[in-house]
């Protein structure tokens, strides 16, 4: 049996009309300390997303989401956070924010590969 280690997690969500507080769920963020492991994926269901609110901007919601995504990267990716290492990147990822894409509540679980559990959690949560 491999070692297990502590994750959080949070699903990021789509919330196109703030005052209504309706989403959609569009991705989601681990993070274990004991791997230095930040790591996010996403999938945004369009049409969900329009039925929700027609006229949202869509390409401004995935813009959004591959800034998520680039800060998990590293790297020039990551903007200012670029220095940080991967748990200050998570940290500043899911701060409350009322924009459109927002991080859920963090849980948290066990596992021996971060990188699998980011693509189970995307099936079980998002897809």
């Amino acid at each position: 049996m491999s070692e297990r280690n502590v994750f959080e997690y949070a699903v990021l969500r789509v919330v196109p009309r703030v005052e209504r507080g309706e989403c959609i769920n569009a991705g989601v963020l681990v993070y274990c300390r004991a791997a230095s492991f930040v790591g996010v994926r996403t999938h945004l269901d369009e049409r969900r997303l329009l039925a929700l609110d027609p006229a949202v901007d869509v390409d401004a919601v995935r813009a959004a989401l591959r800034a998520v995504e680039g800060v998990c990267a590293g790297g020039t990716a990551a903007g200012q956070a670029a220095g940080d290492d991967a748990g200050r990147r998570f940290r500043w990822l899911i701060a409350p924010r009322s924009t459109v894409v927002q991080p859920g509540p963090v849980h948290t679980g066990l596992t021996g590969d971060p990188a699998a559990e980011t693509e189970r959690l995307l099936e079980l949560l998002v897809r």
